[in-house]
């Protein structure tokens, strides 16, 4: 067992890290960090002996001050260098620097210094240090105006704003979750890598990445349809754009009916995407589902009997709940990282009709249980 602990454990990168590496119960152990830790030297030197790695993900990415940007991301270096040295820690240490270390600014400069200083560390007492050198990440939850452009794109895009660009020049990119799963990939190595270039998954124009945003806005968002997906690239990007939606307004989406002398025509779901469409029958009171999934897309549409679907965050406490009637059939779409299920709240049979957009594969089923 790897007992692992990440500074930054709340932060954009390193919630993702934390989920995952929850994902393998049997191999690592998470020790629990948080911000306050850096300032008592006594609980930093606990946290420290407990750790087999540790992923150092906490740092300042903005700042109306550069001089505090600049300060703020050395001090903390240095404040886990100090801790190393007094627990005579011999752990593997990961330390997030980025692509802008090669330019001339103070954020550049900081993660540098930051790097070199565990590195240092590492040269002088047997420990292992690796430092990765990130291009520009992004995914699900980055925090607006802060961690991405595409994180305010995102935001902007679901909130009736309209996104503007300042620069468009050629950005180098990188999924989290492609980030997560090679810095676990560094851990299972075991091996310190002083300086190691994580590469881009995609390069893209700013312009490039809107034109995706606003036909996933006005195809997806304002009109219910999955739009065509092409790569890996515009897969992460559209799960990524469904994370920003708020959910407690946007859903239940109420189909549109057509109706004539025979009955009711639906339409439930409209594709640029292949996937999987099936339908289930639940009696009065069963709960299905009390899983989630971390790429798959999904849609529950409801139309015959009542239901409540509800929706929770991966590590929050906070229940969403959806109520639904097949008399007016209506449907809400499963982001990623929220573990969700569905519950027959009427006295007849429930009816739903389930898309997922890929087949179940049970070898690779991106499914964890866990009770909303």
């Amino acid at each position: 067992m790897i007992k692992i602990g990440i500074t930054g454990q709340n932060g954009f990168v390193g919630s993702h890290l934390y989920n995952t590496l929850g994902l393998f119960p049997e191999e690592f152990e998470r020790v629990d960090f948080n911000r306050e830790i850096f300032d008592q030297d006594q609980e930093l030197d606990a946290f420290v002996s407990k750790c087999d790695v540790i992923v150092h993900l906490a740092a300042l990415n903005r700042h109306e001050s550069d001089q505090v940007l600049h300060d703020t991301n050395i001090a903390l270096s240095v404040k886990l260098v100090d801790a190393l040295k007094r627990s005579n820690s011999q752990a593997h240490v990961l330390i997030s620097s980025s692509t802008q270390e090669e330019r001339d600014n103070h954020y550049g400069k900081s993660k540098r210094i930051a790097r070199q200083a565990l590195v240092d560390w590492a040269n002088e007492s047997q420990g292992k240090a690796s430092g990765l050198i990130i291009p520009n990440v992004f995914g699900a939850f980055g925090k607006p105006f802060y961690n991405s452009f595409i994180a305010t794109f995102c935001y902007q895009l679901t909130h009736g704003e309209t996104p503007t660009i300042a620069n468009d020049g050629e950005v180098k990119l990188i999924y989290v979750q492609e980030l997560v799963d090679l810095i676990i990939q560094v851990i299972r190595a075991d091996k310190g890598i002083p300086e190691l270039m994580i590469d881009a998954t995609a390069t893209k124009k700013v312009s490039e990445v809107l034109a995706l945003l606003n036909d996933y806005k006005t195809k997806y968002f304002d009109g219910g349809e999955i739009p065509v997906i092409n790569n890996t690239f515009e897969h992460n990007l559209f799960n990524t754009f469904r994370t920003y939606i708020d959910h407690k307004s946007h859903y239940p989406v109420k189909f549109t009916q057509h109706t004539d002398p025979r009955g009711v025509f639906v339409e439930v779901i409209r594709l640029g995407i292949g996937g999987q469409c099936s339908f289930s029958t639940t009696v009065a009171g069963i709960t299905r589902g009390n899983h989630y999934h971390t790429r798959k897309i999904e849609r529950f549409a409801v139309i015959k009997g009542k239901a409540l679907i509800q929706l929770r965050k991966i590590g929050t406490d906070e229940v969403m709940d959806f109520y639904l009637d097949g008399n007016e059939p209506a449907y809400v779409d499963m982001p990623i990282w929220y573990t969700h299920n569905i519950k027959n709240i009427g006295e007849e049979e429930l009816y739903t009709i389930f898309w997922i957009n890929e087949p179940f594969n049970p070898e690779n089923a991106d499914t964890y249980f866990e009770t909303v």
